[in-house]
């Protein structure tokens, strides 16, 4: 994405562009493989040095609140990030910590039938995201461990 189109996308949630907030949104898009704050730390100091890490963390969590990116809790208690925010579930492997996004509309149907039926008392479901864990049979090199 060019300046212009994460500009678009801050201006859309109602937040002041700032370079702060660019490079980060930048660091995010580019990534996309639901990094952490530390690599995105990094993505962002190769271009802004002087950033500081509290005000990285602080428009990650304004992000989170605007629902432009998602935290995705690794098995490890490890806090990730997600730019993808149509619905999907993710598929987590245990072994490289590597989180891959999985779309299923079939699975999405049945989980929203089921969850229907169900009826929990006093609660209301709001959305529903499955992390499914389980280790790749085949360890590809490009997956990263963070």
């Amino acid at each position: 994405m060019n300046y212009s189109e994460l500009a678009n996308v801050l201006t859309q949630n109602n937040l002041k562009v700032t370079p702060q907030r660019v490079a980060v949104l930048e660091a995010l898009m580019s990534l996309k493989d639901h990094p952490n704050a530390d690599a995105i730390k990094e993505f962002v100091h190769k271009n802004h040095p002087n950033l500081a890490v509290g005000t990285i963390y602080n428009i990650l969590e304004t992000f989170c609140e605007k629902k432009i990116i998602r935290k995705v809790k690794t098995d490890r208690d490890f806090m990730r990030y997600d730019i993808e925010m149509h619905r999907h579930h993710h598929l987590y492997c245990e072994e490289c910590d590597y989180i891959e996004n999985y779309y299923d509309e079939e699975l999405d149907k049945l989980l929203q039938e089921y969850f229907n039926r169900k009826k929990i008392p006093n609660f209301n479901i709001k959305d529903i995201n499955l992390q499914i864990l389980g280790n790749y049979n085949d360890h590809n090199p490009i997956k990263k461990k963070y």
